[in-house]
C-alpha cells in the first residue's frame, strides 16, 4: 500500500529545517556525501548542460553547477527555503520553484540532460511513482543520480522519521531504504536503460557511508 504522505504537514517540517539549513554567507559546493570534499563530484552527470535538482534544499548545488554554465532548476517543498535560495542564487541565473515534487515533474513540460537529489527527494518519495516521472523528463541519453544514506540492514522500505527528536510537535516524514540491487531493479522496471548503485565508504572506518544510484536514459 502507498503511504499516506500528508503534503502540508511536511511543508511544516520542511520550512522549520530551513531555519537552520540555510546559511546566506555559505559558497556554492557540490558533494554527494555528507562528508565535504570526500566522494564523488559532478562528473557523475555527465558534463550537463541543463539539470534539475529535486529536493534542492539550500541551492549550493545548483549554484556550483550554474558557475560551470550549466542551466540550473531546482524544485523543494519549503516556501521558506525556496525563497532564502532563490534569492541568494539568482544572480549565478539559478532558477528555484516550489512544489511537491511529484505534481512538478507531472507537470513540467522541461527536458533536462540530468535529474539529481542529494539527500533530497529520492529519499522521501516513493521510488515506484518518482522513478518513471523522472524517467520522463530525461533528454535521451540523460542520467539521473541520487544520494542518501544507505540501509540500515533489515530495515527496508517506507520508514517514518520524526524531526528534532521525540518531544514537542509530532512533525514526521517518509523515508526510504533498499539495499543497493533493489534501487537498481525500481529503475530499470521505470524504464531506464541501465542503473548501478554502490556504497561510498566514510573518510573514517566504521562511520557511516553514502548510497550513491545512477541510471542513464
Amino acid at each position: 500500500m502507498p503511504v499516506p504522505h500528508d503534503i502540508p504537514a511536511e511543508t511544516e517540517l520542511w520550512d522549520a529545517f530551513a531555519k537552520s539549513a540555510f546559511d546566506a554567507e555559505a559558497e556554492p559546493s557540490f558533494h554527494w556525501t555528507q562528508y565535504a570534499g570526500h566522494g564523488p563530484g559532478a562528473e557523475l552527470l555527465n558534463s550537463p548542460e541543463s539539470v534539475l535538482e529535486i529536493g534542492c534544499g539550500t541551492g549550493r548545488a545548483l549554484a556550483h553547477l550554474a558557475q560551470q554554465g550549466v542551466k540550473a532548476t531546482g524544485v523543494d517543498l519549503s516556501p521558506r527555503m525556496v525563497r532564502l535560495a532563490g534569492e541568494r542564487w539568482a544572480p549565478l541565473g539559478v532558477r528555484i520553484e516550489q512544489a511537491e515534487v511529484l505534481d512538478w515533474l507531472t507537470t513540467d513540460t522541461g527536458r533536462y540532460d540530468a535529474v539529481y537529489s542529494i539527500f533530497g527527494a529520492a529519499w522521501f518519495t516513493d521510488p515506484s511513482r518518482l522513478f518513471p516521472l523522472a524517467r520522463e523528463r530525461l533528454a535521451p541519453g540523460g542520467v539521473f543520480v541520487f544520494s542518501q544514506p544507505p540501509a540500515i540492514p533489515g530495515a527496508y522500505g517506507p520508514q517514518g522519521m520524526y524531526k528534532g527528536g521525540f518531544a514537542g510537535k509530532a512533525m514526521f516524514t517518509y523515508r526510504y531504504s533498499y539495499k543497493p540491487a533493489v534501487w537498481e531493479r525500481h529503475l530499470l522496471r521505470a524504464g531506464f536503460n541501465t542503473a548501478e548503485s554502490w556504497i561510498v565508504d566514510a573518510p573514517e572506518p566504521g562511520h557511516i557511508g553514502t548510497l550513491v544510484v545512477r541510471a542513464q536514459a
